[in-house]
């Protein structure tokens, strides 16, 4: 997502928990010639944020795609696995919006418009198949859907009461995007994954980027409360 918005034009904000990791994607993007800087702080750290937010002028696009969780079951989730998906993945979301308020309305007032956009996942609207994970480990926790279903109904609330400011809000919904790791590793969960969608594969890294140019350009200056699966097919049977 970073590299296409930076292909298009954009100017970067990376933001993570890990210094080095966001250091060495900023290297790799000015390396061809990309503006990106770092900020680095959980998200979940309201004042953090809300410092660091306060300090950014216009902000055109913002684009909400913190998670964190650990694996789990429905025997071992407890109340804390909830309250850290729905901090990370709902609250944050909320807050960050809230937050770049004054930069996004900037934004809009100088070109028409400000996008925020919202990474959901196909679990905000299905349920994953116990079949389809058996005893890898890999299970999708209880908790990881429906925050990712509580993402969507934010995304159609702030929508509505961000219209008047022309400052769209959509979501996108990811199918199968494994990592490369689990790709290497698991090749027999990999093909069991592929077989669960229409297209029968899974999806590759970079067919995010189209979605998300899409979502943050004048392409979709009518398209608001929206949420575009990207899935091959995945949320249709």
């Amino acid at each position: 997502m970073a590299a296409a918005l930076a292909t298009a034009g954009a100017g970067l904000i990376l933001n993570g928990r890990n210094h080095d990791r966001l250091a060495e994607q900023q290297r790799q993007l000015r390396a061809e010639g990309f503006d990106a800087e770092v900020a680095c702080f959980d998200i979940r750290d309201t004042d953090a944020l809300t410092s660091y937010l306060s300090g950014v002028e216009r902000l055109d696009i913002l684009i909400n795609n913190a998670y964190t969780g650990r694996p789990g079951s429905l025997e071992s989730a407890g109340d804390e696995d909830f309250a850290t998906a729905f901090s990370s993945g709902v609250t944050a979301a909320f807050n960050a919006t809230r937050a770049a308020l004054p930069a996004l309305k900037l934004a809009a007032d100088a070109t028409g418009h400000a996008a925020v956009i919202n990474i959901s996942s196909m679990y905000g609207h299905t349920s994953p198949d116990p079949g389809l994970y058996g005893s890898s480990g890999l299970n999708s926790p209880p908790y990881y859907g429906p925050a990712k279903a509580g993402l969507l109904q934010l995304t159609r609330y702030l929508a509505c009461h961000l219209a008047e400011d022309r400052i769209r809000v959509n979501a996108i919904s990811p199918g199968p995007f494994p990592t490369l790791q689990i790709q290497q590793d698991r090749p027999d969960f990999i093909d069991r994954l592929a077989a669960k969608t229409p297209m029968g594969r899974i999806g590759r890294a970079e067919e995010i980027a189209g979605p998300v140019l899409f979502l943050a350009s004048d392409a979709s200056t009518y398209v608001t409360g929206a949420n575009l699966c990207v899935d091959g097919g995945w949320t249709s049977w």
